[in-house]
């Protein structure tokens, strides 16, 4: 019998996008290499706007001057999908696991995370699923408390963005759930290149405000629970970014 898999769950608090970035693909190289084992990184980013490698340019509405000047970054990067924004209020979780042997399909990997956002969003009574053709955690946000899928919705708003890049079967970049994200700040992009739906948050769906760092061990021990690993979490928010290196964040290779 095989041994049962273990997420290492890293709490960065509030970071800059590059460095948790380049982090990520440290943490990916050793994974690959069996130098480290899963890890999960948790956290919420400075405010920042980013191109996947499909993205359309056109769906970036203001220079990356413009955006400077109101504080937003501008980073190309290389995962899936189009056009995305994060920021503060935002729960970003980024595994870095390997999905040999057993879990070779990035459809499946998906899948497993939308409802790994699912079950975080419903801890606070917000239904929300997948919809066809569209990446992502969708809700009615005129009946939040119940989903019953596109058709069924009065406002369809996306609550969660998805966006993976996997190699050699080692996952990088992952999901980021709206949970007090100031929305306005998505007026300067067309998230994911959809125009036809907004975006939404749990705050504007009910009116609460979840702490980041408790949803992000909820969504830990979620993701933990749809994939079939155990986990653990670490605080490492105090941790400046020049010390954010592979010895104090990876997990040890199994």
């Amino acid at each position: 019998m095989s041994e049962r898999r273990h997420f290492a769950g890293r709490w960065l608090g509030r970071r800059r996008y590059a460095p948790v970035h380049e982090l990520q693909l440290a943490l990916q190289a050793a994974r690959q290499e069996g130098r480290a084992g899963d890890t999960v990184l948790l956290l919420e980013h400075e405010p920042v706007v980013t191109l996947g490698r499909g993205a359309d340019a056109s769906h970036v509405l203001a220079t990356a001057e413009a955006l400077a000047r109101v504080g937003i970054d501008l980073v190309e990067t290389g995962r899936g999908g189009d056009v995305t924004l994060h920021a503060p209020g935002q729960l970003v979780v980024y595994p870095i696991v390997d999905l040999s042997p057993d879990r070779q399909d990035v459809r499946r990997w998906v899948r497993d995370l939308t409802e790994t956002m699912r079950r975080t969003a419903a801890r606070h009574g917000v239904d929300g699923g997948p919809v066809d053709g569209l990446i992502g955690l969708w809700v009615d946000a005129e009946r939040p408390e119940r989903f019953g899928g596109a058709d069924a919705s009065g406002r369809l708003a996306k609550l969660g963005a998805i966006g993976v890049r996997i190699s050699r079967w080692v996952t990088l970049h992952g999901f980021a759930l709206n949970l007090t994200t100031d929305l306005s700040l998505y007026s300067w992009i067309v998230p994911c290149g959809i125009r036809d739906h907004g975006v939404t948050s749990v705050e504007r769906l009910i009116g609460a405000r979840p702490d980041a760092r408790a949803e992000a061990r909820a969504a830990l021990e979620a993701l933990g629970a749809v994939v079939g690993a155990d986990t653990s979490f670490e605080d490492l928010s105090g941790i400046p970014d020049t010390a954010l290196d592979l010895a104090r964040v990876a997990a040890p290779a199994r």
